[in-house]
């Protein structure tokens, strides 16, 4: 079983586009694709229940049919930090319940993605932070570096707190997620050289972004 653990260098990287970008990219080369997204914050009431866009987003570009609250677990609506979503909800978040879910999708995917919240160190709770859930999976790991002033601190501030965990990282994507910072390129040239983990692609930037596009600019195998 092989799974990916998707991280962003901070809040609107675009770490979900390029989740569910990597999931596609797998279900067209013939995989059982499954997205995961154990935690999300800001969420809407819909027909079908408590539902997360990007959660959404992630179902919309795999191929393994499951139930929305295996893939998405907890939920709360507030768009805010998830362990006081959590808190203000009365609910304990807990790992144990993550991993079952986790290892439910595992026995009916070839590959699971599971993409995070917010940058590498959220808190979870009290205790725990959301390095300790992909610890807790045992995955590696994709940073989502959305290009822009201070992404190179925020990338190799990510990349070393990774590595000290004690977990892979199997690479990272340049989303270019604006045209007005200046020295788009360079920064990512700048990162290239100074972090080993190998770069998967170069996403330009597209106001109207999705998974067949994200695909369409990565280079990603097992």
């Amino acid at each position: 079983m092989k799974g990916f653990f998707i991280t962003g260098t901070d809040t609107d990287a675009g770490k979900t586009e390029v989740a569910a970008g990597i999931i596609y990219s797998f279900v067209q080369k013939g995989y059982k694709v499954a997205g995961m997204k154990p935690i999300a914050s800001g969420c809407d009431e819909t027909a079908d229940g408590v539902r997360n866009s990007d959660a959404l987003k992630l179902i919309s570009a795999a191929n393994a049919d499951l139930s929305y609250d295996l893939i998405n677990p907890y939920t709360f609506k507030a768009p805010i930090a998830p362990h006081i979503a959590a808190e203000q909800s009365g609910v304990a978040i807990e790992m144990a319940k993550i991993r079952q879910c986790y290892r439910e999708i595992q026995q009916q995917a070839d590959l699971v993605v599971v993409e995070g919240v917010g940058g590498w160190t959220v808190p979870i709770d009290q205790n725990q932070r959301m390095d300790d859930l992909a610890l807790e999976l045992g995955l590696s790991v994709i940073m989502v570096v959305g290009i822009r002033l201070g992404c190179i601190n925020h990338t190799l501030l990510t990349y070393e707190a990774i590595q000290a965990k004690g977990l892979e990282v199997a690479g990272w994507v340049a989303n270019y997620i604006s045209t007005e910072d200046l020295c788009l390129q360079e920064q990512t040239d700048s990162i290239k050289q100074r972090i080993s983990a190998p770069l998967l692609g170069e996403i330009p930037f597209n106001k109207s972004i999705n998974h067949q596009y994200v695909a369409q600019h990565i280079e990603i195998d097992l």
